[in-house]
């Protein structure tokens, strides 16, 4: 990354969310409880930082994860709005990331999975987000699944 101070989101509670986990190394923040609160399970999240494809800068994303063996599993779902989410055409273009999982910091290379994967990993992660089945539902385009490995 070129810069070292990573921009957040300037919608109000991911920045707030983001805050608290940077300030509590993922005590507060690591599990996401929805925004009115309403899952109450908690769904683990991470931090993924992309570099921006076409600023080079640095952009940080507090984003729902599950795993497959070592490799960490995100969802590039948007709540279902048309168009893919930044963050994913950031990895499509560099696909080197920085995760933070907890107080865990690390490089990590993302990848799109492949369908025979996706049909697996969606399964794993509608366990953990139910609300990616109406994210799905919502879109005609395909929500793709991101594999993201420690390099």
């Amino acid at each position: 990354m070129t810069e070292t101070t990573p921009g957040d989101s300037p919608m109000d509670f991911i920045a707030d969310h983001t805050r608290r986990y940077l300030d509590s190394d993922g005590a507060d923040g690591h599990l996401w409880y929805g925004i009115d609160g309403s899952f109450t399970q908690g769904a683990p999240t991470l931090l993924l930082t992309t570099r921006g494809r076409r600023s080079g800068k640095p952009r940080r994303t507090p984003l729902i994860y599950g795993r497959d063996g070592n490799d960490y599993v995100i969802v590039a779902s948007k709540a279902g709005f048309p168009e893919h989410p930044l963050w994913y055409l950031n990895l499509l273009a560099h696909p080197e990331a920085e995760l933070q999982v907890e107080a865990e910091r690390f490089p990590a290379n993302a990848r799109v999975a492949e369908p025979a994967e996706k049909a697996r990993l969606w399964l794993v992660m509608t366990a953990l987000w139910p609300e990616y089945d109406a994210y799905q539902s919502r879109t005609d385009r395909d929500i793709p699944i991101v594999l993201l490995e420690r390099s």
